[in-house]
């Protein structure tokens, strides 16, 4: 497949019942932080971007979200892959994106410098969309918070070692901060900002 048709190419099949389909499992994520959600899609969108990050791309991005790529995604054709099939565009400046992809092995960016919200509008934050090898068999992790019944264990592998380091800080913020969709082949693990996050 030549770069130009990857741009139009591996979108969804269906996009209103596949939209709905990975939007309603998102939200389920969110509502309980830890859980990890599978996305009945057969989106194949441009390497390095993943699957399901591709298929986040697709539900939540559109003409007034501006999008943040990393480096590697940014020289791709996921820029144009995006804006064709969601309309978003992208842009280099971390604090303005409303949604930012980074793609698996990539360095994380310090989620401080992405739009964090205000103390009157903490919605007005970036969504950050990590892809990690896999959303188990990584450093346990103990997560609480609104939607854990108690705590729960998470296990992501192929996270940055200051991962929690920045999530601390992120979480010491709130209500501002930013949220965070960690991703993996066709799985999706969401962390809002009100998440307690510890090592086991």
């Amino acid at each position: 497949m030549t770069a130009q048709s990857q741009i139009y190419a591996g979108a969804f099949a269906d996009p209103v019942f596949e939209g709905q389909s990975v939007f309603r499992t998102l939200m389920d994520g969110f509502a309980r932080p830890g859980t990890i959600g599978r996305l009945a899609t057969a989106v194949s969108p441009p390497a390095p971007l993943g699957k399901a990050s591709g298929a986040v791309a697709l539900t939540l991005c559109d003409h007034d979200t501006p999008v943040w790529l990393s480096p590697a995604l940014s020289k791709s054709a996921v820029p144009q892959w995006i804006a064709f099939h969601t309309g978003a565009g992208v842009t280099e400046i971390k604090d303005e994106a409303r949604f930012a992809f980074v793609e698996k092995g990539a360095a994380v960016p310090g989620f401080d410098q992405f739009a964090l919200g205000t103390q009157e509008y903490p919605d007005r934050s970036t969504t950050l969309v990590i892809e990690v090898e896999a959303l188990k068999g990584g450093q346990p992790l103990i997560a609480r918070g609104p939607g854990i019944r108690s705590e729960v264990v998470i296990a992501p592998n192929g996270l940055p070692d200051v991962f929690l380091d920045f999530w601390t800080a992120n979480q010491a913020i709130f209500p501002r901060g930013i949220d965070l969709i960690l991703t993996a082949r066709d799985a999706v693990l969401c962390l809002p900002r009100t998440t307690k996050l510890e090592w086991e």
